[in-house]
């Protein structure tokens, strides 16, 4: 299955973000990954991939201007319905604790559900997400800058072990959902 992670980053926080979902991703047997930033990524590869993984950092609660100039490129895909029962997941970062990751997340999941895309979260029975509480994607605090502070290193870390586990699950959802794609009377 084929897998294309779209991502925007600035400081690279969101892009190690983004390798790390990716080598969740790639650990799952019969995953082709691809990876890009928003200025190399094409709109018309979406539609030959199984799932579709994009995130930014959130900019005062919601998409990064490179990511939403990004996904206004998607209306040729949602008037043809070439997006329609892909799957999706989501991805930011942000500098502080409460820097509206999960605004930026659900951001992020509106124009996938306007697609007609299958939304894949990050349950909570996921060790490394029962207390930290990513659910709708993963949302990461970054440290900033210069800074050694030990609860953002911290949390950052965590939160690139989380995006191996929406690597792995986005890879295995887009595996058994085209597995009943292709046995009759299934999906």
């Amino acid at each position: 299955m084929k897998i294309y992670i779209v991502y925007d980053s600035e400081a690279g926080h969101t892009e190690q973000l983004a390798r790390s979902i990716a080598k969740g991703a790639e650990s799952v047997e019969g995953a082709e990954v691809f990876i890009n930033h928003v200025k190399k990524a094409s709109v018309k590869d979406l539609d030959q991939m199984d799932a579709i993984i994009w995130g930014c950092p959130g900019h005062f609660g919601t998409i990064s201007s490179g990511m939403k100039e990004w996904i206004d490129k998607l209306g040729y895909l949602w008037a043809n319905g070439k997006l329609v029962d892909k799957i999706g997941a989501v991805f930011c970062t942000t500098a502080t604790i409460h820097g509206g990751i999960e605004a930026t997340l659900l951001n992020l999941i509106t124009p996938m559900l306007h697609q007609g895309m299958i939304i894949v979260g990050l349950p909570a029975n996921i060790p490394e997400n029962a207390l930290y509480g990513s659910y709708y994607g993963v949302g990461v605090t970054s440290p900033v800058e210069d800074t050694h502070d030990a609860l953002s290193q911290s949390l950052f870390t965590k939160g690139l072990l989380l995006g191996e586990s929406l690597g792995a699950r986005v890879a295995n959802t887009a595996g058994t959902y085209a597995a009943g794609k292709r046995t009759p009377g299934t999906v």
